[in-house]
């Protein structure tokens, strides 16, 4: 006589991504927070909460040892100082101030929100995508150049920015193309093209902006070493009055622009054929190419796709029409491609998730400028204390692969109480997700799952 399933362990592959749930009309024993924990979406949010914490408590520990060892440092500045950081916008001083700093943060989070779904789509390919930098350069230059060559009076200025834009995003798709053309067909690793394609992005934008001579140079402002803003041309992002609102910040649309962006890709990564193939590929080329797929043109797509959303975020950025774009890049990256890499580990690669922890990341970076602005800790301080919570934010995936560790341990544990004469318990199954997607594939190739 068959035994009644009690606990029924199910590994479709050894990935390390997996995903605890019981199966529906039996009637468990476990419930409350251990029944939310077999949830992926709740051990991601928990996993990013922990790295969260623990990066704020080290930053204050931090500042607790600067105030025991500096002599002009109280320890009380500590307490207060910790304080500011975590207040961000809200710690800025009078109501204005906080208006001024909290419009500027959502600004600012529009670009790295960007990126962060940049490195989040590479992330969920099974790719590395460390040339955000560089596809945010080329995005910067597209946009530049676009917006300030048509003359505004031949062509209404909504149309030129979203030529501006447009022209950025496919600059930064040809230039993120580049490190999947390698991966796909020379098999050579992204990590090792992107940084290269990163310098050389940086010398390129430099040459084409020097070889123009003074024509998009910001020279009426004196300001030699950057390009002129966008408002030059009469071309600017639309704010509906969003800046006047948060006291004449640079406030705009940008960052609604980047959050549907963001709703958008969550839809095609998870409700869509495409998506379901661009998944597939990063957890086994192999199987998705014995299913049918072509893994090299998949591959090469979502690098390209990585590009376009790095160059978005910098054509966002520099087509407010009140930024500066500093020209001669060749000795420097900009930091919101390199920031797009921790946005996208705290987000646990989630495209929705990644609205909500670039805006915590600018939220905290605000509340360290304030803290040298407030306290006796100097301007180093701050960065340091923001670098600790960011560097933590890669800890994230860890943590989500340890409780779905202990979450099969107990799983196999109840098993064998169950068979041992315990009475019956709910049927649990431990899928792995990290490679359910190429493994099905390869199952319905051959008819099903004959177990």
């Amino acid at each position: 006589m068959k035994d009644p399933a009690k606990n029924k362990l199910k590994n479709k592959s050894s990935g390390s991504e997996r995903c605890v749930k019981s199966v529906p009309g039996q009637a468990g024993k476990s419930g409350g927070f251990s029944s939310l924990l077999k949830k992926e979406g709740v051990r991601s949010v928990i996993a990013s909460v922990v790295c969260v914490l623990g990066g704020i408590l080290v930053g204050f520990i931090v500042l607790l040892l600067l105030s025991i060892f500096a002599e002009n440092v109280s320890v009380g500045e500590a307490f207060s100082g910790i304080a500011i950081v975590l207040g961000g916008p809200f710690s800025g001083g009078s109501g204005r101030d906080i208006l001024f700093q909290l419009g500027n943060m959502l600004f600012q989070s529009a670009p790295l929100i960007m990126t962060g779904l940049s490195v989040a789509l590479a992330f969920k390919t099974g790719l590395f995508n460390i040339g955000a930098p560089g596809q945010y350069l080329m995005g910067a230059m597209g946009a530049l150049l676009v917006a300030l060559s048509i003359p505004q009076g031949s062509v209404p200025s909504f149309v030129i920015w979203i030529l501006a834009f447009l022209t950025g995003v496919v600059l930064g798709m040809i230039w993120g193309s580049i490190p999947g053309f390698f991966k796909a067909y020379f098999n050579v690793n992204e990590v090792i093209v992107c940084i290269m394609t990163n310098w050389i992005a940086a010398n390129v934008v430099s040459w084409i902006f020097k070889a123009t001579g003074d024509r998009f140079i910001n020279i009426e402002e004196t300001k030699v070493n950057f390009i002129k803003k966008t408002s030059y041309n009469g071309v600017a992002t639309a704010t509906f009055g969003l800046d006047k609102l948060f006291a004449n910040s640079y406030f705009d649309i940008s960052i609604f622009i980047a959050s549907a962006i963001a709703i958008l890709l969550y839809v095609m990564i998870n409700k869509t054929t495409f998506g379901y193939e661009l998944k597939a590929c990063g957890y086994n080329k192999h199987a998705s190419k014995y299913a049918g797929m072509n893994e090299k043109r998949n591959i090469i797509l979502a690098m390209a796709i990585a590009g376009a959303l790095a160059a978005g975020g910098a054509a966002l950025w520099c087509l407010n029409g009140s930024q500066d774009f500093k020209w001669d890049t060749y000795l420097t990256l900009p930091a919101d491609g390199f920031n797009g890499i921790p946005v996208a580990l705290l987000a646990g690669s989630n495209p929705i998730g990644v609205i909500f922890s670039a805006i915590f990341l600018k939220y905290i970076g605000v509340g360290g400028s304030n803290l040298a602005a407030q306290t006796s800790f100097n301007e180093y301080v701050s960065p340091l204390i923001v670098a600790v919570i960011i560097y933590f934010a890669g800890f994230s995936k860890l943590i989500k692969d340890l409780l779905a560790k202990q979450l099969k341990k107990a799983a196999i544990k109840a098993d064998k109480k169950d068979s041992s004469g315990a009475p019956p318990a709910a049927e649990t199954v431990i899928e792995d997700k990290t490679q359910d997607s190429a493994s099905g594939v390869r199952e319905d190739v051959k008819g099903g799952d004959h177990e």
